[in-house]
């Protein structure tokens, strides 16, 4: 059997940047265990999985570990294969996923995202949480993920977390953040316990981040950065429950799988 895959790197306009997700069209659904596989051959952070679904497509992403109930970046790229490779021909495109259905859609080279909102809330962190991360932050809260709030992007980019205890936290992620110094706010993620140690770009982490900063900084459009090792930026905006997190795409490689 012979599976279509991509590489695209997401949330950039260039190769070797922002993150990279494979994508598989499929014809029908494999088992469980042969999807996970492939992710962990893969190795990237995540794998995309589509069917055709009526007029919209079945949508799974899986890390090398474990399948994911959200996942931003590899939407951007299986939207992008679609759009780009697949010759899909609408301005947008639906996916039905455990997150509820989620649309994408072209503006010019952009493509965006419409996601749910998951603003943050107060909360006591667990104990491994600063340890882990490091630094002094100024706030704590989670929702999905815990969001640690830092004062500088400098602060931001120094962390040097300890995945060994960052492993043990009881939440999905850990984003950290701060204010940005050419854009409204920069940020990084971790979640060893997904086995994606530090995700280069992490859409589903703009769910919370845009409520956060949307909010703090009085605005509904927002300029993000992640400031990653491969970086990538995003282009934000809070429409009531829900966010729109758009940004670009760039295919590496496409080949095929032999089972």
């Amino acid at each position: 059997m012979k599976i279509p895959i991509y590489q695209v790197d997401a949330f950039t306009d260039r190769t070797f940047s922002g993150n990279p997700a494979a994508v598989c069209p499929l014809e029908n659904w494999l088992p469980d265990q042969a999807l996970q596989s492939i992710a962990a051959e893969n190795n990237l952070a995540e794998t995309a999985f589509f069917v055709r679904n009526g007029k919209g497509f079945d949508l799974r992403w899986f890390t090398p570990t474990v399948e994911v109930a959200l996942c931003g970046h590899a939407t951007l790229a299986s939207a992008y294969v679609l759009f780009r490779c697949q010759g899909l021909d609408h301005p947008e495109v639906l996916f039905h996923t455990k997150s509820g259905d989620l649309k994408v859609t072209r503006k010019g080279d952009l493509l965006s995202l419409d996601f749910p909102a998951l603003p943050p809330e107060q909360t006591k962190p667990c104990p491994a949480l600063v340890d882990g991360l490091g630094g002094n932050p100024e706030e704590i809260l989670a929702s999905r993920d815990y969001l640690v709030v830092y004062r500088t992007e400098e602060q931001v980019r120094a962390l040097q977390p300890d995945m060994q205890k960052l492993n043990s936290v009881d939440k999905f992620g850990v984003i950290a953040t701060s204010p940005g110094v050419d854009c409204d706010f920069v940020s990084r993620f971790f979640a060893p316990a997904q086995g994606v140690p530090e995700d280069p770009v992490t859409g589903s982490a703009h769910c919370t981040l845009i409520p956060y900063w949307a909010e703090r900084l009085r605005k509904t459009s927002l300029h993000a950065r992640q400031i990653s090792s491969r970086g990538g930026e995003l282009f934000c905006e809070l429409r009531g429950e829900r966010v729109e997190i758009a940004g670009h795409g760039a295919l590496y490689m496409q080949g095929s799988i032999e089972l």
